[in-house]
């Protein structure tokens, strides 16, 4: 996917576009709403902010960890029928841009369509919303894109995080319309895996919120293939008991690369466990082949 750094570069490489504008966090099907009312000119992009807002203007009140990077918003996006990504780096001069000013940038890179979420806003004050910036660029197209619920509940970024908090993996795929995933770099680890007979891929993961600690049925997309297999979140207990919280994973395929560097996403279907301390490595090892027997289930 191609992806810009700013306005300028959008407007010198594309042309007859529609762009969904917002901070896309997650890609949740609220986002996805926006998305696909941007559709109706030769390509769709997806403007968005780095880092998210929030972590500039009110770092205090930030989360921690964020939903899905940048990278891994490309490889979602890529499903989305998103042909790129401009990303505007958002800075506290940035913020003070007046919001008819913003406007007038935007139009000015040729868009051909325009959708926000209906309280997105933007400029100096938080003075811009999508209803102003449909009057200043009329008659440009601008959709105002209504909240998309569930069970009476506005789908958004703090109702996912929510939902991993409490261990609902079930209710945060629903909100995203996929499995939540995370997306790493395959990096070399101590090999105990190795040592025990599963073999692991360790992944780093760097941005992203991983769920509470267990063991997990999982599928890895690697080079547009999807591999079953289980994985660990949190500290080895048995083996390390670092207070570092790590994600391990045991592919079910040989398509993957007995190597390290590599990038993977990571797609939590279901919990299988508790991560707990065992007695010993021989217990230890009887458990993680229970765990992959019913995964392969």
């Amino acid at each position: 996917m191609q992806t810009y750094r700013g306005l300028s570069e959008m407007a010198q490489h594309e042309s007859d576009f529609g762009l969904a504008l917002g901070v896309f966090d997650g890609l949740h099907r609220g986002h996805q709403a926006v998305i696909e009312a941007a559709h109706g000119c030769a390509r769709t992009g997806l403007l968005t902010f780095d880092p998210h807002p929030v972590q500039v203007l009110a770092p205090d009140r930030a989360p921690r960890r964020i939903l899905t990077s940048l990278a891994h918003q490309e490889l979602i996006l890529e499903a989305l029928g998103v042909d790129f990504l401009c990303v505007v780096e958002f800075t506290k001069d940035f913020a003070a841009i007046p919001a008819e000013d913003f406007a007038q940038d935007l139009a000015n890179t040729g868009v051909g369509r325009l959708a926000a979420g209906h309280d997105w806003t933007f400029g100096i004050g938080r003075s811009g919303d999508v209803a102003k910036l449909a009057q200043w660029l009329a008659p440009l197209p601008v959709s105002v894109v209504e909240p998309v619920l569930h069970a009476g509940q506005r789908i958004s970024s703090t109702l996912i995080r929510k939902a991993l908090a409490d261990d609902d993996l079930a209710s945060a795929a629903t909100f995203l319309g996929r499995p939540y995933s995370v997306y790493g770099e395959v990096r070399q680890g101590r090999q105990l895996g190795r040592q025990l007979g599963f073999p692991t891929a360790n992944v780093s993961v760097t941005q992203e919120r991983l769920p509470p600690n267990g063991v997990y049925q999982i599928e890895a997309r690697w080079q547009g293939e999807w591999v079953k297999g289980v994985a660990n979140v949190g500290v080895r207990p048995t083996v390390d008991d670092s207070p570092r919280r790590s994600l391990e994973a045991h592919l079910f395929s040989e398509i993957v690369p007995d190597s390290y560097g590599w990038q993977v996403e990571i797609g939590f279907i279901e919990k299988i466990r508790e991560e707990k301390k065992f007695a010993g490595i021989e217990e230890l090892k009887a458990q993680i082949a229970l765990d992959i027997a019913r995964a392969r289930a």
